[in-house]
């Protein structure tokens, strides 16, 4: 027989699981702003860039902007995107003969440049110890 305080696990991880979800809803969209240079600006071009980009507020906890500048000269396609959140801006260049790829890469790059960061600043967080683990550690050295 099962009561009200001794939920089963299911149900348990149905209500964790909302809880999360109602804390990654906080996270504001990214605000993403397409530049051309030298080439004919489309709507195609910049719906993809934003789907894209916009994908990078998920590893952000502020609201941030992403600019992206896209240059062609010749036959060379050019990319540069720079995102600002808070204190923090990355920024990343790729050239590649097709605008698509360029937006693909740059995606890629940036994404990998904020786990990087986000990876670092978890590192810096010290846990402080639990009043368990003081008391153990305060018997262990009585006992020596």
């Amino acid at each position: 027989m099962r009561t009200k305080a001794s939920e089963g696990k299911r149900s348990r991880a149905r209500s964790r699981k909302a809880r999360r979800a109602v804390g990654k809803s906080g996270v504001p969209p990214a605000v993403v702003s397409v530049t051309f240079r030298h080439v004919e600006p489309t709507d195609a071009i910049r719906a993809y860039a934003e789907r894209k980009l916009s994908h990078v507020a998920k590893y952000l906890k502020r609201a941030c902007d992403v600019h992206l500048i896209l240059t062609v000269d010749k036959y060379r396609q050019h990319g540069e995107v720079t995102v600002k959140s808070g204190h923090l801006a990355v920024t990343a260049q790729e050239e590649t003969k097709d605008l698509y790829s360029v937006i693909d890469l740059l995606a890629d790059k940036i994404g990998r440049q904020l786990r990087s960061h986000l990876g670092k600043i978890k590192a810096k967080k010290v846990r402080a110890p639990s009043a368990g683990e003081v008391l153990s550690a305060t018997e262990e050295t009585a006992v020596d």
